[in-house]
């Protein structure tokens, strides 16, 4: 799935920690070392949410796309 949305109206019910809760079980049973998301950074109810259950922003990356003529163009590179 690209997004994990929850309805306005179940927010603050324990449903979001519980399928990230979800994610960070299969990441432990497998050995992975770590969770990542992505967020927009307007976005501040979900990044006061992921910094309550612990999250930390990744400053250090930027998200990269290419789309339209730019992807065609590639595509056609490779």
């Amino acid at each position: 799935r690209e997004d994990l949305y929850g309805r306005p109206e179940l927010r603050g019910h324990g449903y979001g920690k519980r399928r990230l809760g979800t994610r960070a079980q299969v990441c432990v049973e497998r050995g992975y070392h770590r969770l990542e998301w992505w967020v927009l950074d307007w976005n501040e109810p979900a990044l006061g949410f992921y910094r309550s259950i612990g999250a930390q922003p990744m400053d250090e990356w930027t998200v990269q796309r290419v789309t339209g003529d730019a992807l065609s163009t590639l595509a056609t590179s490779a």
